[in-house]
């Protein structure tokens, strides 16, 4: 390199060469154990009540520095979901893109970077995926480009991304209310074990607001605003007592998302005939989460539900929030 060869801001170099460096966080997936959904606001959104917890399934995103400007987006070789026809945007409409973005405007000296995300959590599936995506963003560029930001900045940040990022961010239990943008950490730390099961389609969230709008109307009902959660469902969630979290399990969407997808409901129905104490929609659908008694319960569900040709898994909440594995200069 000449003298005369400009060095781009911030980036590691040694002497004159450029050393990549690496930093791995990975972030949790969700389930919404109850979710109360308010009616059609004159800004086109809902309010909600929801009870949020983050489940051992972890979506990855390595951001690596680069010599070159910009965000570069790849998906991981390495992810365990079966992608073939499934979509997933690598431009700036990617919300672990956006992330990225705003980080770099953000940050004295952020450099090029380099985006890989290993999929786990289903895509267009109620779990939050690409905001467990965002999350881990936020984080690896952090500390990629040393911006010192505290958890609630970033929190700030991720609130700007999507309702749910902020909680990926946070992980653990929490109550969100709002558009499920204002979370309170909620003390339920008992281990709590589940089932998911994962179509081979997703549905879009705003498609099952719609048609849970469209239920309402045909009905008559006047729908009150959420303003809180049921007291229970955090009591049951804190003594860790499935039997009685399976008798409050609530989800207002539930009903858009089987009307969109029937067979919804046998899903639901065969878990709970195989020893599920409970099965619900997670969020907006379509993943199953059939609560189950322990882990040992999960895992022979999981396995007898795989045997009868469903892609499902054991996991477990409530699981740490968005978090650096791997911190590595290439």
């Amino acid at each position: 390199m000449s003298p005369n060869t400009r060095k781009p801001s911030g980036l590691p170099y040694v002497g004159d060469r450029f050393h990549a460096r690496t930093v791995r966080v990975k972030a949790p997936g969700k389930i919404n154990v109850s979710l109360s959904v308010g009616p059609l606001r004159p800004d086109g959104y809902h309010s909600v009540a929801s009870v949020y917890l983050a489940v051992s399934l972890y979506e990855e995103v390595a951001a690596t520095s680069t010599g070159a400007d910009g965000i570069t987006v790849s998906i991981s070789p390495n992810s365990t979901l079966d992608l073939d026809g499934v979509e997933i945007p690598l431009d700036e409409s990617n919300l672990a893109y956006k992330a990225a973005a705003i980080m770099a405007e953000l940050s004295e000296k952020p450099t090029g970077v380099h985006l890989e995300i290993t999929k786990r959590v289903p895509v267009a599936g109620g779990m939050g995926g690409g905001s467990a995506d965002a999350a881990a963003t936020l984080l690896a560029c952090d500390a990629l480009w040393n911006s010192g930001l505290s958890r609630e900045e970033l929190a700030h940040l991720a609130a700007e991304l999507g309702a749910d990022v902020p909680f990926s961010l946070l992980g653990g239990t929490a109550v969100g209310l709002g558009v499920g943008d204002k979370l309170s950490p909620a003390l339920a730390k008992a281990q709590m074990d589940w089932v998911l099961v994962f179509a081979d389609y997703g549905l879009s969230t705003p498609d099952v607001f719609h048609t849970l709008d469209g239920l309402r109307d045909s009905e008559g009902v006047e729908i009150p605003e959420p303003v809180d959660v049921d007291p229970t469902i955090l009591q049951a969630l804190r003594h860790g007592d499935p039997e009685a979290l399976s008798r409050v399990l609530i989800n207002d969407l539930q009903r858009a998302s089987i009307a969109l997808a029937p067979q919804l409901r046998d899903t639901i129905g065969l878990g709970e005939a195989r020893g599920a104490l409970a099965g619900m929609v997670s969020g907006s659908g379509p993943t199953i989460a059939l609560l189950v008694r322990d882990s040992v319960s999960a895992s022979v569900l999981a396995e007898e539900l795989t045997h009868r040709g469903h892609t499902a898994v054991a996991v477990h909440g409530p699981v740490p929030g968005a978090r650096i594995i791997s911190d590595t200069l290439l």
